[in-house]
Order: C-alpha cells, then sequence, then structure tokens
C-alpha cells in the first residue's frame, strides 16, 4: 500500500474535506507508486488561510532575531535528514542523485543565510529637513503568504520562497506541485521538527484549478509567489490583480551560452554538457541554445557529440546514471513535438527521441538531444522546451551574437566564453538578462544574490538574496518630531513666519 499524505492546518494534518485522493509516481519507474494525497479544493484553502491568519499575530511580533534562530535550527534539521530527503527527491521527481544533494543544500544555504537576515532586517537613518525631527524607515511583515511551487526544484525553490517570508514575519500557505508533493510534506515535516510554530505554514495538495486559484483568488492572502509556466503566470497575475495582491512571478527562460573563438573548449564542453542536460534539461536556467563562433563550430560540435552521446540513462539513484528521466509522459510527449518540428528546422545531431529500451520502458525518458544549423528565429530556438534539447546557433560576429542573445522574449540566465577580458564586460553590458555567467555554464545560482530575469522570465521581482526581502516585507517611514511645535514638511517656512 502506498504511504498515506494529509495536509498541514494549523497543528493538524487532515485529509480533503471532500476525502478525494491523488497518486505520485516515480518518473523512472511508473510502477513505484510514491504516495496517496489530499485532491484539496476551496474548502480547504479557507480553513489553511484561517490558520496561517491566526498564526500570524503571534508570528509576526516575535522578535525577527528569534525568528532566525528557529530558522538556524531548521537548518541544522534539514542538514542532518539531507539524505534522505535528497534520496526521496530523486524517487519522485527523477534528478539524479547528486543533483538531488545539491537541490536540498540549496535549501540549507538559504535557511542559514536568511536565519542570519533576522538580526539585519535594515532599515534606513535619513537626516530631516526641520530641526529636532528624527526620520527613518523600517520593514514590516504583510500577512498570509501563498505560495506556488514547481516540481523540477521541489525543495530549493519553497525554501526560496518560504525562508525570506517567514523571516520577515509573515504566514504562509503552500501548494506544491502535484508530481511532487511527498518532497513538499516532508520538507515541511522537518520544518516543524526545526521548531516551526503551529499554523506558519500550511500545506494544501492538489490541483492548480482547484487549489492554486483559491488560493490567489482568497482575500486574506495578501501576496503570491509563483514559479511555473508563463501562461499561467499570466493568468495569476491577472486573477490577482482583483484583490490588489502582491505577486511574484518565475517563469521561463531561453538560455544562450555563447563559445567564443578563444574560448576554453574543454572547461565550455563540460559546462555545456551540465547546462543543456543536468536536470534532463527540466530547469529554468538550463541552456538551450549554444551560440558558437563559426569558425570553432565543427571541432567543437565534434566533440559535444562524442561526449553526449557517452552519456548514461536511468535512474537516478543508480550511480552510473548521467541522465534521469523527464517529469512524466506528458513532458515526453512535448519533447517529442518539438524534435520532430526540429527536424524540419535544423540538422539533428543525436537524439531525438524518446527512451523506451530495457528498464527505460517503464519510465518517462528522452535523449540527450542536439540541432545544429538552427536559425535564430526557429521555434526550437525560441520556445522553451523544457527537456534535454538543445539547438547550436554559428554566429560570426560579436554584434551577431549579441542579437542571437537577445532575440528571444525571456531574458534569465546567460552565459559567454572567452579569454577577452573586454568581451567579458562587453557580455555583462550587451546581454539582456537577469543572471550574466563568464566562462561557467547557464545554471548555479548562489543563495545570497539575487535570482530572476527580465522581459517574459518573471513580472520583475528577484528571489533569494537580500532583493527577497524587498518583496515580502513593507517598507513604513516613521517621523519622530521632539521640537514642541508644529513643524509643516514642503512648506516655506520663511514665508508662514512672515505671515
Amino acid at each position: 500500500m502506498p504511504t498515506k499524505y494529509q495536509n498541514l492546518i494549523g497543528a493538524d494534518w487532515k485529509p480533503a474535506s471532500s476525502g478525494k485522493t491523488f497518486t505520485s509516481v516515480s518518473p523512472a519507474d511508473h510502477d513505484e507508486v510514491i504516495g496517496e494525497f489530499p485532491a484539496s479544493g476551496p474548502a480547504d484553502v479557507e480553513v489553511a488561510v484561517a490558520a496561517a491568519s491566526r498564526a500570524f499575530p503571534a508570528w509576526s511580533s516575535m522578535p525577527a532575531p528569534k525568528r532566525g534562530e528557529i530558522l538556524f535550527r531548521i537548518a541544522r534539521t534539514l542538514a542532518e535528514h539531507k539524505e534522505e530527503l535528497s534520496t526521496l527527491m530523486t524517487r519522485e521527481m527523477g534528478k539524479v542523485l547528486p543533483e538531488a544533494r545539491g537541490d536540498v543544500q540549496e535549501a540549507i544555504d538559504v535557511a542559514y543565510y536568511m536565519a542570519g537576515e533576522g538580526r539585519r532586517l535594515f532599515g534606513q537613518t535619513v537626516p530631516s529637513e526641520m530641526p529636532d525631527k528624527f526620520a527613518m524607515s523600517i520593514r514590516r511583515p504583510i500577512g498570509v503568504v501563498g505560495i506556488i511551487t514547481p516540481w523540477n526544484f521541489p525543495v530549493a525553490i519553497p525554501a526560496w520562497k518560504l525562508f525570506p517570508a517567514l523571516i520577515c514575519g509573515n504566514t504562509a500557505v503552500i501548494k506544491p506541485a502535484s508530481d511532487t508533493p511527498a518532497c513538499l510534506v516532508r520538507f515541511v515535516e522537518l520544518l516543524q521538527e526545526g521548531g516551526l510554530p503551529d499554523g506558519v505554514v500550511n500545506v494544501v495538495t492538489g490541483s492548480g484549478g482547484e487549489v492554486g486559484n483559491a488560493i490567489v483568488e482568497h482575500p486574506n492572502v495578501k501576496v503570491i509567489s509563483f514559479t511555473g509556466h508563463t501562461d499561467t503566470g499570466v493568468e495569476i497575475s491577472t486573477r490577482a490583480a482583483k484583490t490588489l495582491k502582491r505577486v511574484s512571478l518565475e517563469l521561463g527562460g531561453k538560455n544562450p551560452i555563447v563559445v567564443w573563438e578563444d574560448a576554453d573548449l574543454d572547461l565550455a564542453l563540460d559546462s555545456v554538457v551540465w547546462s543543456a542536460f543536468g536536470t534532463s534539461g527540466q530547469r529554468c536556467t538550463a541552456a538551450s541554445r549554444l551560440v558558437v563562433h563559426r569558425s570553432i563550430h565543427d571541432a567543437f560540435l565534434h566533440r559535444l557529440q562524442k561526449r553526449v552521446s557517452r552519456l548514461v540513462l536511468g535512474d537516478g539513484l543508480d550511480d552510473k546514471t548521467d541522465v534521469g528521466p523527464v517529469i512524466n509522459d506528458r513532458a515526453v510527449e512535448r519533447i517529442a513535438a518539438y524534435a520532430a518540428i526540429g527536424r524540419n528546422e535544423a540538422d539533428l545531431v543525436i537524439g531525438g527521441e524518446a527512451a523506451t529500451d530495457g528498464k527505460l520502458a517503464k519510465g518517462s525518458f528522452f535523449q540527450p538531444t542536439i540541432f545544429t544549423e538552427v536559425r535564430p528565429d526557429a521555434r526550437i530556438a525560441q520556445e522553451e522546451i523544457f527537456g534535454p534539447v538543445t539547438s547550436v546557433i554559428p554566429v560570426e560576429s560579436w554584434d551577431e551574437a549579441v542579437r542571437v542573445v537577445n532575440g528571444v522574449k525571456y531574458g534569465l540566465s546567460t552565459s559567454l566564453f572567452t579569454r577577452d577580458v573586454n568581451l567579458a564586460f562587453r557580455s555583462i553590458r550587451d546581454f539582456d538578462s537577469g543572471l550574466g555567467y563568464v566562462n561557467h555554464g547557464t545554471i548555479g545560482a548562489e543563495a545570497h544574490l539575487p535570482f530572476g530575469g527580465t522581459k517574459a522570465t518573471g513580472n520583475g521581482h528577484r528571489e533569494v538574496g537580500q532583493a527577497a526581502l524587498d518583496f515580502f516585507s513593507e517598507w513604513k517611514s516613521v517621523y519622530i518630531d521632539y521640537s514642541g511645535k508644529l513643524q509643516r514638511a514642503q512648506i516655506d517656512t520663511t514665508f508662514v513666519d512672515e505671515q
């Protein structure tokens, strides 16, 4: 019998009010059922928001350094259970075990970082324009935060959102992706073990239509943080506008690695393989475009093809596996459809089909795929595929490279491999993206710097780093007048005195 999971409402784990359930299965082996989960609805969201609202006064009034101490304990608890949580992630999401460990480590890092912010949460003090008057700004918590997370980073991304929200004094209702609910439930159980008070974080599992929309539209949810598909983000933004919610959207990417003629090709090759095929290409920062100088194109492509041909597909728990499954069969179908489009648009170098041999037939696997001689305006070079597929686009000049890099609707992560320091700084200036790398792939963000992108990658907000605190807190300006008389700002005091 599969493990039965429940929603977390306040202090209690409860089934959906309807009694309905759904199952999560392993993408590497569909016969392996990870668990059975509540198929919740608006009624369950209602009680979860009520629980978060009840917990808000005590949590928000707790001194921020004390909230930080709880996050420190949570970080240690996550570290103690890192292997357990990583193994569960590989079983449920599919990424190879070393990558799953990295996912959990990112959550640990964010917990430690945000715990330290509990003793900062800096405001500003400024000189007043008037005598005997003090002026400052402080951060205040906002209220109940609605968090909707994707399946590809089922621990790190909830941590990105939850920990800055919590250190700022907010409470939360979180809906995990229906493909990876077990990871989120275990993650939150560990938050409880670390000392998080009841009701501060509540979990409701279920579909986006039933649970996600109810969270977005609930009048007592003041903030929405969402990571996922661009179309869904637009719909959330539209719905949330009706109640004037603050909304952070982290959406798609179509990220390029530019390999210049003077690049260290060994380093570039390692980075391309990792950025394009790590997590089976299921990252918003995945390198789905390779912009390669024509003078090295053939040599680099030959080496890349040989390297990719040796990648081993399989269960992420097998230490021989390089590339795990994609998340489900719907993803396989979508990737295969793009591969069919690519055959009509460009030259297929390797891959291009679902992998169904032997044990792979029981899971959702797709061959690592490379297309070359891809036009910059081709669909496979413009649209987010979210799978192990990358397109090689040859260019002749720097200006052409910049046009190709910027010629998509997204602007998340860019990368340049070169030994020329002048080009390195030009890439920082010229590439329109929220993340920029030099001599490193497009993936690998760190917890203490802002994460997010430009254009259709989101709506301008950033996650993690100090920038996340701005999203999850409200600025309040404070003026203390100790002059003992009425002083009116922005009024010509000389004119008033003369009257």
